[in-house]
């Protein structure tokens, strides 16, 4: 019996299958201490949505990074998991080296920019030797990563992605924080520069060139030269 769809049958009795959006908006951590994890996650700077205590003692507690349509929940009686067990939860940013910079001006004990010399180096302990100090080659995408921990010892996992792979993203181009579209353009000003010494003269459609190179980028595409 296939799993991948849930069946049905059209007037003609022909046999559809319809995909469902199921949009991941939440992902349960579990920690010893509520009060200590709610002012560790407020310190990042993520969003505070919910504390909602129960007379059961039942407390649920929701943070929103920035720019994330994903949240963090943790509380009392949420899970039976052992608190500090989630390890390898993705934050993605575009610029490895300012996120890894604002999470210590906050005071976070967040390691040293890396990338992989072997593949899943990424999931090693802090001074692994398959990790290699500084950003990937070229600031690859999908390559250079940072790690911290909350208190309990959930571990958190920054990747830089700049270009995303074909296919992962929709048909329309969106942007999840006006720094990750600030970055985009930087990025799009220095290729178009670039251009422009190639073509010898200036580009007067060059908001064109722009919005062609950033749709291209985030869709995986080849850009344009």
């Amino acid at each position: 019996m296939s799993m991948t769809g849930v069946s049905s049958s059209d007037a003609s009795g022909s046999a559809s299958v319809k995909n469902v959006d199921l949009k991941l908006e939440v992902v349960v951590i579990p920690v010893s201490d509520v009060d200590r994890a709610k002012d560790f996650y407020g310190g990042l700077g993520w969003r505070l949505d919910a504390d909602f205590p129960f007379d059961n003692g039942f407390r649920v507690v929701q943070f929103t990074p920035p720019g994330s349509g994903c949240s963090v929940q943790f509380g009392t009686k949420m899970t039976s998991a052992a608190p500090g067990s989630a390890h390898g939860h993705y934050l993605i940013v575009s610029d490895i080296e300012a996120a890894r910079d604002e999470l210590a001006a906050r005071g976070v004990d967040v390691s040293a920019v890396f990338y992989p010399r072997t593949p899943g180096a990424q999931f090693q302990t802090d001074g692994a030797s398959g990790r290699v100090n500084g950003p990937a080659p070229d600031h690859a995408s999908y390559s250079s990563f940072a790690t911290f921990s909350d208190p309990d010892g959930n571990g958190w996992l920054l990747q830089e992605v700049t270009t995303r792979l074909p296919g992962r993203v929709d048909a329309e181009t969106g942007f999840a924080s006006a720094a990750d579209l600030s970055s985009a353009m930087r990025r799009a000003a220095t290729a178009h520069g670039e251009h422009e010494q190639r073509i010898g003269q200036a580009d007067e459609n060059w908001p064109d060139w722009y919005a062609a190179y950033m749709v291209a980028e985030q869709a995986g595409e080849e850009l344009p030269s």
